[in-house]
């Protein structure tokens, strides 16, 4: 049975659980770099990884200074296949115990007037270099007897979204990847938890061209998230993705599609 970590993701029940090390990808800003310093909080060995080293190199001395871990920085374009590999290889001498997927991007508009390499590459991100990266620790955590695996999902990933309509379906591969982690690695002493917020205050939504101006910030998002690892497959962190979920519910799919078109048609408009 998976014990639930404490509250505030514990100066040492994190560690205790999972450590000594934690792997975060995305951790140069946003909710990747929330996680990590949360960890590094928690007392976490870190292992960071994006593609701008310099970003990461100031985000790993900080940590260092503040809380006394050590961090090892990863610079790597998860878009890239063999890139992936090198943060595989790179890690391997290390005792992670903890992986937190947080790298990814979005798009919004059209599907049909997107850019073809653009919409590749993030289901090269989101979804195959994520898939490659889960298989890998997760077959490190077998072999230890315990780990925890976070994979950051979206409310967009219960239904299609026009004007997101790739985006959503990178996500609901995650939100599907992680429910059936979570049941077949549970007995076997490891925890996975997909992480699926509404909106969220950070780079993502320019990245994506969308326009958020109310959600969820970073920090909120990882401390909700390390509650809820060991309790539950999935957490909606945000007032804002509760909300959305409650009035989603209700609503046969074909319903929840025409409403979260609505939603998204709004956070795009030019």
């Amino acid at each position: 049975m998976s014990r639930a970590v404490s509250p505030q993701g514990g100066s040492s029940a994190l560690r205790d659980r999972y450590g000594p090390a934690a792997l975060v990808t995305g951790a140069s800003d946003g909710i990747g770099r929330a996680f990590a310093r949360r960890l590094a909080g928690a007392g976490l060995d870190l292992v960071l990884v994006a593609r701008r080293e310099a970003v990461l190199a100031d985000l790993a001395r900080e940590l260092q200074d503040r809380h006394g871990i050590a961090a090892r920085v990863l610079a790597a374009d998860l878009s890239d296949a063999a890139q992936v590999e090198c943060v595989v290889r790179a890690s391997a001498d290390l005792e992670i115990g903890l992986l937190v997927a947080a790298a990814g991007f979005g798009t919004s508009g059209p599907f049909v007037e997107g850019d073809p390499g653009t919409e590749l590459a993030m289901i090269d991100v989101n979804c195959r270099a994520l898939a490659q990266l889960t298989h890998t620790f997760a077959r490190r955590f077998v072999a230890r007897g315990r780990g925890g695996i976070v994979l950051m999902s979206s409310l967009v990933a219960f239904q299609g979204v026009a004007r997101a309509a790739n985006y959503a379906a990178t996500k609901a591969y995650v939100q599907t990847l992680a429910e059936g982690l979570h049941a077949e690695l549970r007995p076997r002493g490891i925890d996975v938890l997909a992480s699926a917020p509404g909106p969220v205050l950070s780079g993502f939504g320019q990245r994506a061209a969308m326009r958020i101006t109310s959600g969820a910030t970073p920090e909120e998002v990882a401390a909700a998230t390390l509650r809820a690892l060991g309790r539950s497959a999935t957490v909606r962190p945000g007032l804002l993705a509760k909300a959305l979920e409650l009035s989603l519910k209700p609503l046969p799919r074909s319903g929840r599609v025409h409403m979260m078109g609505r939603v998204m048609a709004g956070m795009t408009a030019r």
